[in-house]
């Protein structure tokens, strides 16, 4: 006979955004059961932006002896990279960031944790079935779906299956092969083609988009092809033919055929939901393999389920799931949902330069009715030190008013602009009030001033006071 739990709140998934409503549920002193079919320690240490991370520093420190001779470096002749060693010490960060992470979890919700693959019975009821065949039912009057996704392999890949890899299945390769093919080339694939080919693989990639990066904006997709096309081969626009081989596969493609020993698949990823029988619970999955909720209160339709996470399939980055779980489990908390405004969009590439999107997309704007503010990184001081002359900064502000709408970036250390442009955007700052803001000389900072004044140029200030500055 199966074990029966009975709880003010369930959540099931323990990644960001199920540690994040854990947390609000245990401060509302709610009774609660943490459920999780494992392995614990959260997408982004595990496989995805903390590994990640560590690859593209490894790659940064092979590929910085590209100017070693301009400056008067020597011997650079001599030196030479062990990929396998570099990858292990990869793995070894991962397994210290993912290690950590499961350990908090296991003493976040110390006995309140229930290892096993959870499925609904009713809205308020979930049967979990645990690895060693047990089954337990658990009784919620709420319950919260953190359950994550997983990467994206669709099935016209099977005829090379055995020699292709998930971006998840990346991380746990002992060693790498020579020559790795990759499949899409949005933020994801666009960071490993970089660390991998920056640590001395050879990589030949192919997306049918026009851009990389997940780029909308035309001009900031130029530099960046421009930028990246001497890191490794890659083809835009067109899908690869791929043909299994002895030893690896070919990738045919815009009239060239490559030899690859693996590929990796980077072609995004799909939620979780599909395994937990939502029909038996009311809920049908729409056409994105998610479902429809209330952004502002994580709550789905009037039922006594809430969503966070990449399981909405909305804006799945870790900064956006720690929010989301935070509102779902303040919200499966209390009697009335609260609606929390949402943070300003931001996104990062770390591809050095980086490609950021913050703010209002350039395909959600109305080109009629806004400010292009453009600076270039051939006219900066620190960027010219850094190398980073293709940089471009363009930012999008109301014709009108000069209000700051959005942003798109590539270039050297834009990680930070991203942020004080996020806060920026937040905080309805527009051209003239941010050149308020001291700028440091020099500074990659003084890219966002050269890009403020080219729209408040255009917006003649009041009484005709110098930019930058008010009056007491």
């Amino acid at each position: 006979m199966a074990a029966t739990i009975n709880v003010d709140v369930a959540i099931v998934g323990a990644g960001t955004a199920g540690l994040y409503a854990l947390r609000e549920v245990k401060r509302a002193k709610k009774s609660y059961l943490l459920i999780d079919q494992g392995p614990l320690g959260t997408t982004c240490a595990r496989v995805g932006c903390m590994p990640s991370k560590v690859a593209l520093h490894a790659g940064a420190h092979w590929s910085v002896q590209q100017h070693f001779a301009q400056f008067g470096i020597t011997g650079a002749e001599h030196l030479s990279i062990n990929p396998d060693i570099a990858w292990a010490e990869v793995k070894r960060q991962r397994d210290g960031f993912a290690g950590g992470t499961a350990k908090n979890t296991e003493r976040a919700a110390g006995e309140h944790l229930l290892m096993g693959a959870a499925e609904f019975i009713n809205p308020q009821q979930i049967a979990v079935h645990g690895a060693d065949g047990k089954r337990t039912l658990v009784n919620a009057q709420r319950i919260i779906l953190a359950v994550g996704s997983r990467p994206f392999i669709p099935q016209w890949l099977q005829p090379v299956a055995h020699k292709t890899i998930s971006t998840d299945q990346l991380f746990e390769l002992d060693t790498l092969p020579k020559r790795f093919g990759i499949l899409g080339l949005g933020a994801i694939g666009l960071e490993m083609g970089l660390a991998l080919s920056r640590m001395g693989i050879s990589v030949v990639a192919a997306d049918v988009a026009n851009t990389i990066g997940g780029i909308q904006d035309p001009k900031i997709t130029q530099a960046a092809l421009k930028e990246f096309e001497s890191n490794f081969t890659f083809y835009l626009g067109e899908a690869a033919e791929l043909t299994p081989q002895e030893n690896g596969l070919s990738m045919q493609v815009q009239g060239h055929t490559h030899e690859v020993d693996l590929l990796l698949a980077a072609l995004g990823r799909r939620s979780n939901l599909d395994q937990l029988k939502l029909d038996n619970a009311g809920i049908s999955l729409n056409k994105s393999g998610s479902v429809d909720f209330n952004p502002n209160t994580m709550q789905i339709g009037d039922t006594p389920i809430y969503i966070a996470g990449d399981a909405n399939s909305d804006r799945t980055l870790m900064h956006e799931a720690a929010a989301e779980g935070a509102i779902a489990g303040y919200n499966a908390s209390h009697e009335t949902p609260v609606a929390f405004k949402r943070k300003t969009s931001i996104g990062i590439a770390f591809a050095d330069p980086d490609i950021i999107t913050v703010g209002a997309s350039f395909n959600s704007i109305d080109e009629k009715a806004i400010l292009i503010g453009t600076a270039l990184g051939r006219s900066n001081g620190r960027n010219r030190i850094l190398h980073g002359t293709n940089d471009i900064l363009r930012l999008y502000a109301d014709a009108t008013t000069g209000k700051l709408l959005g942003a798109a970036m590539l270039g050297k250390r834009a990680e930070h602009l991203a942020h004080l442009l996020a806060l920026a955007i937040d905080r309805g700052e527009t051209a003239h009030s941010l050149m308020e803001l001291p700028f440091y000389h020099p500074t990659v900072e003084e890219m966002l001033q050269s890009a403020l004044q080219d729209i408040a140029r255009k917006i003649p200030k009041e009484h005709g006071l110098p930019l930058g500055l008010s009056p007491l």
